[in-house]
């Protein structure tokens, strides 16, 4: 039996004062350094490397890797938001998230720098890439 799900509208007259960017990536035929596709530590220390030089607030980290030969999945906790990561080195394939909101100042430069920096690490042959202003 399916829970009843009631589903609100928001009258477009409210101001939303929450606004985000959240930027999405299937990276496919990723050409990288292979630690970045198998070793979790590696992985991690990388991208925190990335949201601080972007400007972001780094919250908490967890990445788990999968075992020899396994990939790799991760997320840093941003004051902002989020970023989260996973890759399958067999298929060169890796999913890229990064959302920020914009309670408290347009976080959407800092997200797009983030999101490059890593995008350029893994360097894919077929990036599908999408951009979702949220409200």
């Amino acid at each position: 039996m399916n829970p009843m799900i009631t589903v609100t509208s928001i009258p477009s007259t409210v101001k939303r004062s929450a606004t985000g960017l959240h930027l999405i990536g299937d990276l496919y035929g990723c050409s990288c350094d292979e630690r970045l596709m198998l070793d979790a530590d590696f992985l991690e220390t990388f991208c925190k490397q990335c949201v601080t030089v972007a400007g972001l607030t780094i919250v908490g980290s967890l990445f788990h890797s999968f075992g020899e030969g396994g990939g790799v999945t991760g997320v840093v906790v941003l004051a902002e938001s989020h970023l989260s990561i996973h890759t399958w080195p067999e298929s060169g394939y890796v999913t890229l998230d990064v959302y920020v909101c914009n309670y408290s100042s347009d976080n959407r430069p800092k997200a797009q720098q983030l999101f490059d920096s890593i995008l350029e690490a893994f360097n894919p042959a077929d990036p599908h890439l999408h951009r979702v202003e949220r409200a």
